[in-house]
């Protein structure tokens, strides 16, 4: 369904249990950015009254996740660490084109967010299924299937805004851009790295 390339090594996890407080910031500081990212959507497009109420909900949502893992962070006894470079999401944007036209732009925009919600979902997968812990096996499926929801908004807006743009074969450029950056990913306790 995600058409990524590249699954991510079940042994990261191991990675992941090692350092929860780690990873678990990590998280919640994607989700942050999540929401920046659907806030900025809506901010450079307000003349899409669709798009601005589904990145709306989208940011709101993202912002509910943002919570439950700082909930989690502190009934664990744990510390919110500060937020780091998310490299992985820097390689993608640089791959995004920055010339054209607003649609154009706005199609890049929402290829990338779709990337990044793509590989999320794929993550979180890997986790539910790995982490010897059941209460964020439970939490990663749950976090999956939103990802996943949101992936599929991103790729359902580049098409419908698209028009000047083939979606489907740019869409396939960002598929084959990924699976050359996330070979060197995949080794620090984080989302992405």
């Amino acid at each position: 369904m995600l058409g990524l390339k590249l699954r991510t090594d079940p042994r990261w996890v191991d990675l992941i249990e090692s350092n929860l407080e780690m990873v678990l910031s990590d998280h919640a500081w994607c989700e942050k950015k999540a929401a920046s990212n659907a806030i900025a959507l809506l901010t450079y497009n307000s003349h899409l009254p669709d798009l601005v109420d589904t990145m709306a909900a989208i940011a709101i949502e993202e912002m509910q996740h943002f919570e439950m893992v700082v909930k989690i962070i502190r009934e664990r006894g744990m510390q919110l660490l500060i937020e780091e470079k998310d490299c992985y999401v820097n390689d993608l944007y640089k791959f995004m084109k920055k010339d054209g036209s607003r649609t154009q732009a706005l199609t890049e925009r929402l290829l990338f967010a779709a990337m990044v919600e793509a590989r999320s979902c794929e993550r979180f997968k890997t986790l539910s299924e790995n982490i010897d812990d059941p209460e964020l096996a439970k939490f990663y499926r749950e976090l999956m299937e939103s990802e996943a929801n949101h992936y599929t908004t991103f790729l359902k807006f580049a098409k419908q805004y698209g028009i000047d743009v083939n979606v489907d074969k740019r869409w396939k450029e960002w598929l084959d851009h990924e699976d050359q950056i996330i070979q060197k990913y995949g080794k620090k306790e984080t989302v992405h790295g």
